[in-house]
């Protein structure tokens, strides 16, 4: 098995265009091996990858266990440490992504995190059509994406409420809840049958909701 990394991204462009999932497999050497260009690849050629959109899996070629999490994780911290100045995860992101761990909202994050990278992604790649041909200096800044921020946390705190409406308070509101008068004893609970066909009910409609964002023009 050769080492050649030029030949190995080729051979990834073709399976992209194929629509098929590349194999990487990762030895005890910890060197990775591509199985579509038969060569090794390094991190940031799986950086690469990701960033043009090609699909692949990596798994450990002893016990053949699938650990492409803990991969994309990698090079996530391989980015991050590049210094420059350029890192994309603010370290208050990181702490309250770290508090989510084990908490009762952690099942519901992940879903929520793809949804709204992926409603912005699309967001992003339509604005790029819009901006085409406009000069650079009349490309709109920051401000164009506000709206879609702003919808995307109005969402999310209703999730939040909605999986845990006792357990969850946000930062900004918990100075004021503690000054606020005592709220009155809570009513009584509704039957679990109507609690499962409302939440149901719930997340149809901010699916609904995504959807629109996503295709918003």
């Amino acid at each position: 098995m050769s080492e050649n990394p030029e030949k190995g991204e080729t051979a990834a462009g073709a399976e992209k265009s194929a629509g098929q999932r590349v194999i990487i497999k990762k030895y005890a050497n910890r060197r990775l091996y591509n199985t579509a260009s038969s060569s090794y690849v390094t991190l940031e050629h799986l950086s690469d990858m990701v960033k043009e959109g090609v699909d692949f899996v990596v798994y450990d070629a002893k016990t053949n266990d699938d650990i492409t999490r803990s991969v994309l994780t990698q090079i996530i911290f391989e980015e991050e440490n590049r210094g420059g100045g350029q890192n994309l995860l603010p370290i208050q992101f990181l702490r309250q992504l770290i508090g989510f761990y084990g908490n009762s909202m952690q099942a519901f994050l992940p879903s929520y995190l793809e949804m709204s990278l992926e409603s912005f992604s699309k967001q992003q790649e339509r604005m790029r059509g819009q901006f085409a041909g406009m000069a650079p200096g009349k490309i709109p800044g920051m401000g164009v994406y506000e709206e879609q921020i702003r919808q995307n946390m109005a969402l999310f705190d209703r999730a939040m409420k909605m999986f845990s409406p006792f357990a969850y308070v946000r930062p900004e509101d918990a100075a004021a809840a503690a000054q606020a008068e005592p709220a009155p004893a809570p009513a009584a609970a509704p039957s679990s049958d109507d609690s499962l066909a409302d939440l149901k009910r719930q997340m149809e409609a901010m699916q609904e909701q995504l959807a629109k964002l996503a295709n918003k023009p």
